[in-house]
């Protein structure tokens, strides 16, 4: 009896020390998944940040491209803007010049108009004083 008291016995601490290893490791590998879950969720945060980050950073390139096409078209802005600045005295001068050939040629074209009639003014002046010379002598036959 003895000796089943000892078996029992030994049979008793076998399985406690079974129970206290299952324990352990059950509660050793609900540690480790719960670890593992975790980590795995650190993970997909992570990744989801990453995600962010890289859509952030698209988007930042555009706008930096963006700003670089503004900045571009503000350079050629204000380069035409100064061009034409400077062109328009320049402009005007024309213009103004423009204004005083048309004068000038105006003023020749009348100057070409009073010279021709001078000159058929001339013509039947001309004209004229030889008719009256001839209408003299004329005169100077018949009163002779």
């Amino acid at each position: 009896m003895e000796l089943l008291l000892a078996l029992e016995r030994d049979l008793l601490t076998a399985a406690t020390h079974c129970n206290n290893l299952h324990n352990i490791a059950m509660n050793h590998n609900t540690n480790t998944l719960q670890h593992t879950a975790t980590h795995y969720n650190t993970l997909q945060h992570n990744a989801t940040h990453c995600n962010t980050l890289q859509h952030t950073a698209t988007h930042g390139n555009t706008l930096q491209h963006t700003a670089t096409h503004c900045n571009t078209l503000q350079h050629t802005a204000a380069a035409h803007c100064k061009t034409l600045q400077h062109t328009a005295p320049h402009c005007s001068t024309l213009q103004h010049t423009a204004t005083h050939c048309y004068t000038r040629q105006h003023t020749a074209t009348h100057y070409n108009t009073l010279q021709h009639t001078a000159t058929h003014c001339n013509t039947l002046q001309q004209h004229t004083v030889k008719q009256s010379t001839y209408c003299i002598y004329f005169e100077d036959d018949q009163i002779t």
